[in-house]
């Protein structure tokens, strides 16, 4: 292995001589409370790709109301930079993987925020972890190791007024924090660590040269710790070192401990034992509100579902399709093989065949790009694709289409479902993951309680998808089930606070 020459300890840091009275108020570890530093590359409204920014973007209220303060450390990328205005700077960090960077501290909209402001690493446009040709970015392995870093320091207590008790990391962009600490932390403030798996397919590997860069003694590179089949494991790091290690609900919590859904990974989870849990995921229940929601053409809830059709009218006329009282099913997903869009592609022209229509919000591979835009071509009236994300356009389908598809492979929780239920859109799904932990499948007996609030399917083929969406047809022209089934959507628990108590849960047994 090469030498690594350049440590840690030969980074300096600079508290900025800043009168701290307004920062320390506004981030320290108020009395009673539980202070988690929350650590991610992504947080709605700031930034986002998917569902990991809406969960750490609505954590930190959902804990807030259980007597945990939470601050989030973030990258300052411009969109972030530009939406967090009049931010103190905290922390000094010349030379910091290759450039001077600082902390900054700020607040937007009652969130406590710290981000890291290192020009050289996140100063560029467009998506966080990629370029405008879709190539990741060639030193992401600083980057989120320069994250992963800074987060430790502020765990030290590096920040005048902030030592948190906890330090809760998010995916393999944080997921060295808890490898800093360990190797880096003796005789200071050690945090208790959590680590929350929001998709083990994305576990920041990257070939062993990059060690060098990494500001981490030389022992780290091995089986215990952050070395991984030759290679560097970011995602694997953590696993190694939290103190508690979490995914996105229970199922997946079990699949990833298994040989089929461990991605290599399975064995060092089953070797973490009971440190390894599932907290199922929720939504915010004030910005994912049907009754009050300005992104819909007509505002409704469960009493007066009928409303809905105006969002199906205005849909159709975005869309480009005429009006019909057919069932419309919608797809708003990454388009992925993971997320099974191959099965919908090969069902099309069978649920077409079956009366029912499509429309579809997303990107992805291109290859699932251009094979949904010929569909539309063989199926004008009955088929619409929009390339891209719209937030708009995606509250405005969940709260006019009859159904939505999420066929995943895998599923860690998945996020769509939870806002068709919301929505009363009737999520069609694989029974995998968190898809299995939050629909309930139309069988006989789910209908006769009206516990009914979707259709789940096991067979994750075309004939097992297709055999699911001409259960759902058949059940959408039974109106009052149909009826039945969105009214108990909608009544399902979705928001944060149950799973938030199961956080503060894991928190406290830490610290005790």
């Amino acid at each position: 292995m090469t030498k690594n020459k350049k440590t840690t300890d030969t980074i300096s840091t600079t508290a900025v001589a800043t009168p701290l009275v307004e920062l320390t108020k506004s981030v320290s570890t108020v009395r009673g409370k539980i202070s988690v530093l929350s650590v991610a590359s992504e947080m709605y409204p700031f930034i986002k790709t998917g569902g990991l920014a809406d969960v750490v973007g609505a954590l930190p209220e959902a804990l807030a109301e259980q007597n945990v303060s939470v601050t989030t450390f973030l990258p300052a990328y411009p969109a972030v930079k530009s939406t967090v205005a009049n931010t103190i700077p905290v922390l000094d960090l010349p030379a910091f993987f290759g450039g001077n960077a600082k902390i900054l501290s700020g607040q937007v909209n009652g969130l406590s925020l710290f981000i890291l402001d290192a020009p050289h690493l996140f100063e560029r446009a467009g998506n966080p972890y990629s370029d405008a040709s879709g190539n990741d970015w060639q030193d992401n392995p600083e980057r989120y190791a320069a994250l992963s870093m800074a987060a430790a320091m502020i765990g030290w207590g590096a920040i005048e007024g902030f030592k948190p008790d906890i330090v809760h990391v998010h995916d393999w962009q944080a997921a060295l924090t808890p490898a800093y600490l360990h190797y880096l932390g003796e005789g200071r403030h050690q945090p208790k660590t959590v680590l929350t798996i929001h998709n083990l397919a994305f576990q920041g590997q990257f070939p062993a040269h990059v060690f060098a860069r990494l500001n981490l003694p030389n022992h780290a590179y091995s089986m215990e710790g952050v070395e991984y089949y030759n290679a560097v494991g970011y995602l694997k790091a953590g696993i190694n070192f939290a103190d508690a290690i979490t995914t996105v609900s229970p199922t997946y919590a079990r699949e990833i401990c298994s040989a089929e859904g461990g991605m290599g990974l399975d064995g060092l989870l089953r070797k973490r034992g009971n440190a390894v849990s599932g907290i199922i995921n929720g939504i915010d229940i004030n910005i994912w509100n049907p009754a009050s929601d300005a992104l819909l053409a007509s505002s409704f809830d469960a009493t007066s579902i009928e409303k809905r059709l105006m969002n199906k009218r205005a849909i159709e006329t975005q869309f480009g399709l005429p009006q019909a009282d057919t069932p419309l099913f919608c797809l708003v997903s990454r388009l992925t093989w993971q997320k099974g869009i191959d099965l919908i592609i090969d069902s099309i022209d069978a649920m077409v065949g079956m009366g029912a229509r499509l429309v579809v919000l997303g990107t992805g591979d291109r290859g699932l790009e251009a094979a949904l835009y010929a569909a539309v071509s063989h199926h004008p009236t009955q088929v619409a694709v929009r390339i891209g994300y719209d937030e708009g356009v995606s509250h405005l389908l969940q709260g006019g289409s009859d159904a939505i598809l999420v066929p995943s492979r895998f599923e860690p929780c998945g996020l769509t479902q939870l806002y068709g239920l919301r929505y009363g859109c009737v999520p069609v799904v694989s029974q995998v993951g968190g898809l299995a932990d939050t629909v309930i499948d139309a069988n006989d007996a789910a209908i006769t309680a009206r516990a009914a609030t979707g259709v789940n399917f096991h067979q994750i083929t075309p004939a097992g998808f297709q055999a699911a969406v001409d259960r759902t047809i058949k059940l959408y022209h039974q109106h009052d089930v149909w009826r039945g089934m969105q009214q108990a959507g909608m009544h399902s628990d979705v928001a944060w606070r149950r799973s938030a108590a199961k956080y503060v849960q894991l928190y406290t047994g830490l610290l005790r």
